[in-house]
């Protein structure tokens, strides 16, 4: 009876071993959890060290150094354009006219006036020769030849007068017709036919000949790498073998509202087969700034309002946010000018999965062109 019971009974070694085996399983669990980590593979590019000045590219049309706006020295109705855009002009050519009847109507009405004014002096004259004669004989008084020499000398003033308004009349007649006062070519027509006009307002555009230039937009960024008097080169895209050595001539003293860049005008040499409206870019090179690197567009995120990257700590595969400053935009991505430096592993995609401390892993083609096919340090060569 005894026996059975005792068979029945598990052993102390039974329990002892059930007891291990349940640690080591627990444990094993615990262990597969604690080792279970997220590992997240990614993209890079690498910045590189800047190997050359920065050069900066900017394109703009030629157009003249000087360009005229004409317009009427009068008001009135046009009644004839007789140039059209494109045309060349020179000193004394008819542009456009104007009705010139009422001018031609103040005309007769002054010479009217001139007339009456000079047979009123003829009377005066007349009657100043008569007191002196008389006076001369003692038969009139000093105070009658007084009046007679008064009244003959404000006939010849009220003459000079009337004169004066014959003339200002008539250069009123002449100014009925807008007249070009230099070579050059018409490059804007404000005004046709039937239009009323005001003393002033500007009907056309006149290019002078002489000396062209090239008018580019520059940012900020970039402004006070232009100053008047930098030699700049100028290429054409209509020609690739056309580059002309030209000159910072003039430099806008104040950013457009609406675009922030800053007008800068670059002086050309005379050259025939330059011609007003073609397009140039302007390559200068920077000074010793800092250098713009450039990233992928992709790269790029937002935390709590702040431009960042992600940048891989090389040692530990983890990845952390930096802040950036950004230059401007470019077809291949952006430019950045400050929070990047050579060497760095900057995330080129996915960067919404990344966390702080996150733990990476670079794929294997990316290790590889990590180094030889990294980011360079952008020399911003952008066409705007």
């Amino acid at each position: 009876m005894s026996s059975r019971s005792a068979l029945n009974r598990p052993s102390v070694s039974s329990l002892l071993s059930l007891i291990l085996l349940g640690a080591v399983l627990s444990g094993c669990t615990e262990e597969k959890a604690e080792t279970k980590e997220v590992i997240r593979p990614v993209k890079v590019v690498e910045i590189a060290a800047a190997g050359k000045p920065r050069e900066l590219h900017y394109s703009g049309s030629v157009r003249a150094r000087t360009e005229m706006n004409l317009g009427f020295r009068v008001g009135g109705k046009i009644t004839e354009r007789l140039v059209n855009i494109g045309d060349r002009v020179e000193p004394g050519d008819v542009l456009v006219r104007v009705d010139a009847t009422d001018y031609q109507l103040a005309v007769r009405s002054a010479e009217a006036s001139l007339l009456a004014a000079e047979k009123q002096v003829q009377t005066t004259g007349l009657a100043k020769l008569r007191a002196e004669q008389l006076f001369n004989k003692s038969f009139s008084s000093q105070a009658q030849l007084d009046q007679a020499t008064l009244l003959y000398d404000q006939a010849v003033s009220t003459r000079d007068a009337a004169a004066s308004s014959l003339s200002q009349a008539k250069n009123q007649v002449n100014y009925t017709d807008l007249k070009a006062d230099q070579n050059g070519i018409v490059t804007d027509v404000n005004a046709d036919i039937g239009q009323v006009v005001g003393t002033g307002t500007p009907v056309v555009t006149v290019a002078v000949d002489g000396e062209k230039e090239v008018e580019v937009a520059v940012p900020e960024i970039d402004i006070a790498e232009f100053r008047p008097g930098k030699p700049v080169q100028a290429r054409f895209w209509s020609d690739d073998m056309l580059v002309l050595d030209g000159h910072v001539r003039e430099v806008s003293g104040s950013a457009d509202p609406r675009s922030r860049t800053f007008s800068v005008r670059v002086g050309l040499p005379k050259d025939e087969r330059v011609l007003l409206g073609m397009t140039a870019t302007v390559e200068a090179t920077a000074g010793s700034s800092a250098p713009l690197f450039s990233i992928p567009l992709s790269a790029l995120s937002k935390k709590d309002g702040q431009n960042i990257v992600w940048i891989v700590d090389r040692d530990f595969s983890t990845v952390h946010a930096r802040p950036v400053k950004l230059a401007d935009f470019a077809d291949n991505g952006v430019r950045v000018v400050e929070g990047l430096g050579a060497g760095d592993l900057v995330v080129a995609a996915g960067t919404q999965f990344m966390a702080e401390d996150l733990k990476v892993r670079l794929q294997a083609d990316e290790q590889q062109s990590a180094e030889q096919q990294s980011a360079r340090a952008e020399t911003p060569e952008l066409l705007r």
